[in-house]
């Protein structure tokens, strides 16, 4: 293990976190990992991290601290307070949010830890499970330039195309853009499939020869399998993306952007939401539009 990288405290070991911090063990850093539940904590250790009973135990030695976790409430509650990551890291020591908040919340870290003298990074990522377990992740990074040179090593290990947006809280804007997208074009994949379908095509025949010419993409590469199979174990969970909607809505309302379809979509996932479908894969935006055109799902 080599002794000149970066000791790396890790927070929020789940669907994300996982995967991503023992891609960093495999590249010779020394990781600290702490999370709610102990099998997460056992399965960084077996990977050849270490555990540790607590946020301050986990962060005490730590040049760098990652977090990843679902939401603002989580990233404020790690954050601050007596038993928070600000109180208890070391001064001048990095911490870098890969999770997906709001961009204000991002923006209020930074200047909090700039009093403490901590440098911030926000750095959410895009590519869900499969591009955090194959390192392909896309990163997008809010904070000073010095910071994202000094932390561009160690995301070069998570993910492969990574950018310096802008200032505190860019990468969330950008995150947020990126969901409206990525929700956009599930649904209008999820349209696809069920007029194929109720036309009576070879859907997998019809999904290869879309996913070839303009109509296809990312989306559809990575969620033709889920379409195909109605396999919808949660990569990205319904109840995150209706959170990131909520953020993109939001944020899109304060800065004067209309954004007529993404609202539409917004109803869409929350109406998913609302029917049970929280846990399922964003994919499952599939069932909404099956119960819409008439098929008991």
């Amino acid at each position: 293990m080599s002794s000149n990288l970066p000791k790396v405290a890790w927070i929020g070991l789940g669907i994300m976190g996982s995967p991503m911090s023992e891609n960093l063990i495999k590249a010779g850093y020394q990781v600290t990992g702490y999370t709610l539940e102990q099998d997460k904590i056992d399965r960084l250790v077996a990977a050849g991290g270490k555990g540790a009973a607590s946020i301050a135990e986990a962060v005490r030695d730590a040049d760098v601290v990652i977090t990843m976790v679902p939401a603002s409430p989580q990233v404020e509650a790690i954050a601050y307070g007596p038993d928070g990551i600000l109180e208890n890291v070391r001064q001048g020591a990095l911490l870098i949010d890969m999770s997906s908040i709001t961009p204000q919340t991002s923006v209020d870290l930074a200047a909090s830890a700039k009093e403490k003298g901590i440098r911030v990074l926000d750095a959410p990522v895009s590519g869900g499970e499969a591009g955090a377990i194959e390192a392909v992740l896309s990163i997008m990074v809010g904070g000073e330039q010095s910071d994202f040179d000094a932390a561009k090593p160690l995301l070069d290990v998570l993910g492969k195309t990574i950018v310096l947006c802008g200032p505190h809280g860019s990468g969330q804007t950008v995150k947020a853009a990126n969901q409206l997208i990525v929700a956009v074009n599930i649904q209008a994949c999820a349209e696809a499939v069920v007029f194929l379908e109720k036309s009576g095509v070879d859907l997998a025949a019809a999904l290869d020869v879309l996913n070839g010419g303009l109509a296809g993409s990312t989306v559809l590469t990575r969620k033709k399998d889920n379409f195909l199979k109605r396999d919808f174990a949660p990569g990205f969970r319904i109840d995150l993306h209706h959170k990131d909607m909520g953020i993109v809505t939001d944020a899109a309302r304060n800065v004067g952007a209309a954004l007529p379809v993404g609202g539409v979509v917004a109803q869409l996932v929350a109406s998913l939401r609302a029917q049970g479908d929280g846990g399922l894969d964003h994919s499952a935006l599939l069932r909404s539009v099956e119960r819409l055109s008439g098929s008991q799902v």
